[in-house]
Parts: C-alpha cells; structure tokens; sequence
C-alpha cells in the first residue's frame, strides 16, 4: 500500500511538472526536456508550448551588458511591447518602460496580417499591448503593467547600464519582401519590352516637323 502510494504521488509530480511547462527544449545531442523558462544556451531548439504557434520575441535575454540578475528575470519572462504609429498611448508606454528600466522588444502592427497575429497572441488587436512572459496585458493600465512586472520579479528601478537602448522596433510578421530575398526565392519574370511606337508621317510645314493626335 504504501509503494503504491509513493508511486502515485510520483506521477503526480511529474505531471504538475509538465503541466507548467512552457518550452519544449531539444539540445544538440537530441535529448528532449520541459521546462517553464526558455535556455540561454542558443545551441538548443526551443518550442514554445503556448495557446498560439506564433510566440512573442523574447527580450535580449543574453545580453551580456545587463545585470546577471536582470538578465535572469528577463530570460524566464521577456517584456514584448507590440505597438503601432501615430498611438499616443503607445509613446507613453515606451515611456513606462524605459524609466522602470525594463529590457523590452517591440513590434508593431502595420498589415492585417500583423493585427491578425496581435489577436492569436494576446487575445485582441489593442494597441499598446503587452506580453510579460506568457502573459498578455492589453491596452495601456500603468497599474496593472506595473503589478505583472513586479510578480515577474523586475526591479522597481531601473539597473540598465547607461546607454542601454532596446532593439529597433519591427513588424510582428515578417514582410513579404524579406522572404522574396531569402536563399532559393524564385526570381521574378523580367517585364517585356514595349513595342516601337510608329513614326509619325511627315508633314508639308518642313522637315523634321510632325503631328500626332
């Protein structure tokens, strides 16, 4: 009864384990784990075992210039801000998080296609939105923003080494004119030329003079 027991609650904890798990990580030598925060080791492949096939990019987690603990909170739970132009909002976001002094990547939403990613990931096409690890805040709440970065465990104040600036801002879908210049993209037909227009007969008014209508 109780090699039963234990069994049992083995398996249990196995399960709450895989339950939690947000990455599937195959190293190089093919061997498979679970786990709850992505590797820094760049080596490995990792898939994310969220709602959506679409993951947000994670933050410069292995930027060697930030602080070993801010780079350890920012590997478990990277910021992604998703953005786009001409959003008030959106400016006093970066704002929110460049004075807290938060590693964070943005996205903007530029295309249909990009609106439609935006909705798969965080629910709905809000801007500014925001994802905190696997979880996505929309629209902009100082409050809230404020509350999932500290259960995340990012320093109330900034510990950035000065200079720091995030990366360029890109959009959440890549554009068709990057695949287009990919390896093995199939160029397009070069455009015919156009047929010689006719000359225009000559006229009585002198040489080299001529009408067209």
């Amino acid at each position: 009864m109780r090699v039963s027991k234990l069994l049992l609650l083995i398996l249990a904890t196995c399960l709450a384990g895989v339950a939690i798990a947000q990455y599937k990580v195959v190293d190089p030598s093919g061997r498979v784990t679970y786990t709850d925060r992505p590797p820094i080791d760049g080596s490995a492949k990792v898939t994310s075992l969220g709602r959506s096939s679409a993951a947000p990019a994670a933050a410069p987690a292995g930027d060697e210039t930030l602080p070993f603990e801010l780079r350890q909170v920012s590997a478990r739970y990277p910021v992604t801000l998703y953005t786009s132009a001409s959003c008030t909002p959106c400016d006093a976001a970066r704002q929110l998080l460049r004075q807290r002094g938060i590693p964070y990547t943005e996205r903007q939403i530029i295309t249909d296609e990009d609106s439609a990613a935006l909705e798969r990931l965080t629910g709905g096409r809000t801007v500014p939105s925001l994802s905190v690890g696997s979880q996505a805040l929309r629209g902009f709440n100082p409050a809230d923003w404020s509350s999932y970065l500290d259960a995340a465990g990012y320093p109330a104040e900034s510990r950035l080494p000065r200079g720091w600036q995030p990366p360029a801002a890109a959009p959440l879908v890549a554009r068709v004119a990057a695949a287009a210049s990919a390896p093995g993209a199939r160029p397009e037909p070069a455009p015919r030329p156009a047929a010689p227009e006719p000359q225009a007969a000559a006229t009585d008014e002198g040489p080299g003079s001529s009408i067209r209508f």
